[in-house]
């Protein structure tokens, strides 16, 4: 018997709606501007993941997670088991993924339903027993390359009170926390939205409320 998985369904919104709100390269820091549009329910939906990554009429919502220890940020390498093919061996400060319609049982949508989502990712792919402080400072959009063209990042910051991270997910390699000196050694071989978050490092944590 042949047994049929059942794509991915995440949440996206359409381009379009991201252009009548204002589109952008790079960072945005206008966070209450942008985010209650992209979670009010008339403006999202599911949608499967396979079609989505090929269709730039489509953003799909990424959470982006930055964690902080001590000004040390959180660095690692995604391994072969990534979701993300086109980001293999790619170096990353930022943790997260897509909201799946898994979600959507504790998702009216609004702010503090996101936020669980984002902790659910995270607890996915971190063993994390810091505590920690979510802030949500900025959005992220890369339309210069094929992957970026079909996401829109959304940047938290998690201020951690200890370094107490492993990692969960097999895709995590190398983890460790890294200094200013050691995200500008590495920069050139991270994805291009960690790139961007190591340009602006000082603007994102000056963001936090």
């Amino acid at each position: 018997m042949i047994i049929l998985m059942k794509d991915e369904m995440i949440l996206v919104i359409r381009r379009s709606l991201f252009e009548e709100l204002g589109a952008f390269q790079g960072l945005n820091f206008n966070v209450s501007h942008y985010l209650p549009a992209l979670l009010a329910r008339e403006n999202n939906f599911f949608t499967a993941r396979p079609s989505a990554e090929v269709d730039p009429s489509l953003k799909q919502i990424i959470p982006y997670v930055l964690l902080i220890h001590q000004g040390r940020v959180l660095h690692y390498v995604r391994g072969k088991k990534t979701g993300e093919q086109r980001l293999l061996s790619k170096g990353s400060i930022g943790i997260g993924g897509h909201i799946n319609d898994e979600d959507e049982g504790l998702f009216t949508l609004d702010r503090a339903a996101y936020d669980a989502a984002v902790q659910r990712e995270v607890g996915e792919e971190l063993n994390l027993r810091s505590p920690y402080t979510n802030h949500a400072v900025a959005l992220l959009n890369d339309d210069s390359n094929e992957v970026g063209k079909v996401h829109l990042g959304v940047v938290h910051i998690f201020q951690l009170e200890t370094d107490a991270v492993e990692k969960g997910e097999a895709m995590i390699t190398h983890l460790q926390f890294l200094d200013r000196a050691g995200l500008a050694s590495s920069r050139e071989s991270m994805e291009s939205w960690s790139q961007t978050c190591v340009d602006h490092l000082d603007q994102l944590i000056s963001a936090i409320p």
